[in-house]
């Protein structure tokens, strides 16, 4: 008998042998492109590295990438093996090698990473880009170890080619309480202060404590097992493109930087080698041209966790949405 879900279990599962709607949207590959626009906003079922090098040579603006930790994990119908430092930093530099002729002069690619995986990345990377900074976010729901301190964090390397790289500061600050309000002449400085609380907008750090992953309560969840949340993408696009700017995501998984590009008017090219994957892209795509909220971000403002008022609603200024408060105080988890 089919195992039940929870009531508010939201979970995308949606197997390939009921999916044969959305797998048919997707396209593949195989003879060189000339123009990209022939093959924007669409998903690519196929392997980035065929896929890759048909592609035209300086046409995206932004790389999101999210590969494969240097862990043995199952996704879809494959099985990516633990490698030896050495192999792994082959296959990084291979990947990285396809992506940087793709890349516009002034363009940004940010790539996501484990710890020990971390280590790797960021060197090769500055082989191919100039490296920025690095990102680290909390996972909030670490995981856990017997005979180690839980690993609780992760990081994603900004990099760009070259200078002149776009980097809309006031598109990605944060939302914030203010516990010791500072008052001058009697009036705030720096601060809002509204009937919901005091409020200020701040700049965004390389730490982010504010991402929730996705729980199996919130729509965005699918059964992908390293999904990344529409807010931590969300963050990394609106910082570094612009509206009708494009967007590659080589390691699609199952959408969330298509989805997101789409919520944001951006363009998007999304590579995935699991047709599991590519159907709950194009699921999400299609709820995304109905619906472009995306949880803890809203009016333009990314709201810190857990800032919305104990009366289940948003402060005035800038309204987040609701159930991010709701739903992180749910158990249970996403990719």
């Amino acid at each position: 008998m089919p195992k039940q879900k929870a009531p508010r279990n939201r979970t995308m599962d949606t197997p390939v042998s009921q999916g044969a709607e959305y797998l048919a949207r997707c396209i593949s590959i195989d003879a060189p492109v000339s123009d990209l626009r022939a093959v924007l906003d669409r998903t690519v079922l196929g392997d980035s590295f065929a896929v890759c090098p048909l592609l035209p040579e300086q046409s995206v603006d932004l790389i999101i990438a999210d590969p494969p930790y240097n862990l043995t994990k199952t996704f879809g119908e494959g099985t990516f093996a633990r490698k030896k430092p050495g192999d792994y930093e082959a296959y990084t530099r291979s990947w990285l090698s396809l992506l940087h002729p793709l890349l516009r002069p002034g363009g940004s690619i940010y790539v996501c990473c484990d710890w020990q995986s971390s280590l790797i990345i960021g060197r090769v990377l500055g082989d191919y880009f100039n490296v920025r900074n690095r990102i680290t976010w909390q996972r909030e729901k670490g995981r856990g170890a017997g005979s180690n301190w839980k690993n609780a964090l992760e990081d994603i390397w900004f990099a760009t080619r070259g200078d002149g790289y776009t980097f809309n500061l006031d598109a990605v600050k944060t939302r914030r309480r203010v516990l010791a309000p500072y008052r001058e002449n009697g009036q705030p400085k720096g601060w809002a202060e509204t009937e919901d609380g005091n409020f200020r907008d701040t700049c965004p750090s390389n730490f982010w404590d504010d991402i929730t992953i996705p729980f199996w309560s919130m729509p965005e969840n699918t059964a992908h097992p390293t999904q990344k949340s529409e807010k931590l993408v969300a963050r990394l696009m609106l910082a570094s493109s612009n509206p009708g700017d494009t967007v590659l995501d080589p390691f699609l998984g199952s959408g969330t930087t298509s989805v997101v590009a789409r919520k944001l008017n951006r363009h998007y090219l999304g590579i995935e080698i699991e047709a599991q994957y590519c159907l709950w892209a194009e699921q999400r795509l299609e709820a995304a041209a109905s619906d472009a909220r995306i949880q803890g971000y809203e009016d333009g403002v990314f709201w810190e966790r857990n800032a919305l008022s104990r009366q289940g609603r948003a402060p005035q200024k800038g309204r987040a949405h609701v159930a991010e408060a709701r739903d992180e105080a749910s158990s249970g988890k996403g990719r």
